[in-house]
């Protein structure tokens, strides 16, 4: 199989996978919303929630992965499938020891962590202190996710990728149930989603075991705690996760300065940033998940050429799937916001601050989607410490800019610094990684991007159009909003695929040509 048919087989099953985790992730948001509405309780959960919600994004979405996928391969490549799972048995022993140590040390100090995540609650002491409660419930929820991470990492080296990504799924279902099950018979209800975090990261783990056993792994055969793999992993691990992650990074100072404007703009940034992750989570780090093996295999074996080669596929591939996607988040907004979320204690006047924050963080989005694909080339060449230092660059930007444009802008200026700080860190990775490999056939990347604009500035356009018939004004019924935001989103798609297929898109052929030569092989 090609590097080109792996990526794509890859993306496509963790793309599903993401895609179910992110409808029942909206489904979950709805009924938060629908219970809590935007207030006192909902800022207090989604406040307490940033810390295991990031933590669960720094290690379920890449960053143990990152440092620990190109050592593995080598390992693999190199000594053999039994030494490689030699070092995964002593990276799980000894990764459990240190987040028991973190999850304590982390209950120990919540009010600390509080504190500084959401320092304008000070001067609300309830719901500071409801805040603290509910970190120090979630935190060891960082225990779970963490080897549910390193467990993907094993899988995703040995080729499978299902299971990780259907991780998500039970968390949200954990939540969802609940709202419904738990929150109902507390005397503070919102105790109940914290209870639920927590039984959602127990069922991630537990759903990796046996697929884990599966593939021949031996949980319970003598491992060294001092492998010398863990040492290159170590190593690596502390600038990854700051290079993978600085998206969160920079959401979570946006919730930071948010904390400091009226009440429901943590809530409103939170719920617009969820928007943003649907196409983030299903394109761009389902493509980052999925090219970073086929990369470290290429840069294990030094070539350098095959590796170039399939950093532009991934790039092109990625900005093809996510510019039509912000097109649609951007001309879909409030519609989108008022089917998904409008109901119960979340008003209209909800919805449009939402909406505000969402088309800022959406014209971001093809930058969110191209940082993870360029630091996971760097990741796969074990270079660490350049994403690090640009990441460092860009979460500086997003706080000076933050905090000037907070002031006429509100909560919608937090969205937009974010959007500038990820346009500025991906245009030093590019110059950085340019300077490190040479030419990586940006003409190519330019062109398709190109194409991919024009077809998108279309659909966006026809979509605009459609959606004066289609979909109805405020206060009709869930089903009729529902259909003819449907309808527009349906359009859009076909649309977008005609004008690619019209101005023949080099990613719409490949994709076409692998569902076809996969309905052949069935």
């Amino acid at each position: 199989m090609s590097e080109k048919s792996r990526v794509i087989k890859a993306a496509g099953v963790v793309g599903a996978a993401t895609l179910l985790s992110r409808i029942l992730g909206f489904f979950r948001d709805a009924v938060i919303a629908w219970y809590f509405g935007a207030g006192h309780y909902s800022d207090a959960f989604i406040a307490a929630f940033r810390i295991p919600n990031l933590l669960r994004k720094l290690l379920g979405e890449g960053s143990i992965s990152n440092a620990f996928v190109p050592v593995l391969t080598d390992y693999l490549a190199i000594d053999g499938r039994e030494e490689a799972f030699r070092l995964a048995r002593s990276a799980l022993w000894v990764l459990s020891i240190i987040l028991v140590v973190i999850s304590l040390i982390g209950i120990l100090i919540a009010p600390l962590i509080v504190k500084f995540i959401a320092p304008g609650f000070i001067g609300t002491p309830d719901k500071l202190a409801l805040t603290i409660t509910l970190t120090r419930i979630m935190f060891p929820y960082i225990f779970f996710i963490g080897l549910v991470a390193l467990c993907m990492g094993i899988l995703n080296v040995f080729g499978h990728f299902a299971a990780p990504a259907l991780a998500p799924v039970l968390l949200n279902l954990a939540i969802i149930f609940s709202v419904f099950f738990l929150c109902p018979h507390l005397n503070t209800p919102v105790l109940g989603l914290a209870i639920g975090v927590m039984i959602g990261g127990i069922l991630q783990l537990f759903l990796q075991l046996p697929v884990m056993a599966g593939h021949g792994f031996n949980f319970w055969q003598k491992a060294k705690m001092g492998h010398p793999g863990l040492k290159k992993m170590s190593r690596l691990m502390p600038p990854v996760i700051l290079g993978g992650a600085v998206y969160q990074i920079n959401v979570l100072v946006g919730t930071l300065l948010g904390s400091f404007l009226p009440e429901g703009s943590v809530s409103v940034l939170y719920f617009a940033d969820r928007l943003v992750q649907f196409p983030l989570g299903i394109f761009a780090i389902a493509a980052a998940t999925a090219v970073l093996p086929s990369l470290s295999r290429q840069a294990s074996l030094n070539d350098l050429n095959a590796l170039k080669d399939t950093f532009g596929y991934a790039v092109r591939l990625t900005l093809f799937l996510t510019i039509p996607s912000m097109m649609g988040l951007i001309v879909l907004r409030v519609p989108i916001i008022t089917m998904l979320f409008q109901r119960g204690e979340f008003s209209l006047q909800a919805t449009l601050l939402t909406a505000q924050a969402l088309l800022y963080y959406a014209i971001g989005l093809w930058a969110f989607s191209a940082v993870r694909i360029v630091a996971a080339t760097f990741f796969a060449l074990k270079d660490t410490r350049t994403p690090m230092v640009l990441a460092t660059v860009s979460i500086l930007a997003n706080i000076g800019l933050g905090v000037v444009l907070m002031k006429p802008l509100a909560h919608a200026g937090l969205a937009l610094a974010t959007s500038l700080a990820s346009v500025l860190n991906l245009a030093l990775l590019v110059f950085a990684l340019r300077k490190k490999l040479g030419s990586l056939g940006w003409r190519g990347i330019a062109q398709s991007a190109l194409k991919t604009l024009v077809s998108a500035a279309v659909m966006g356009t026809a979509v605009w159009v459609a959606a004066q018939f289609l979909i109805p004004d405020q206060g009709t019924s869930f089903i009729a909003l529902f259909a003819g935001v449907m309808a527009c989103v349906a359009a859009g798609v076909a649309i977008f695929v005609v004008c690619s297929y019209g101005i023949k898109s080099t990613e719409l052929g490949n994709m076409l040509a692998e569902i076809k030569m996969g309905i052949k092989r069935k």
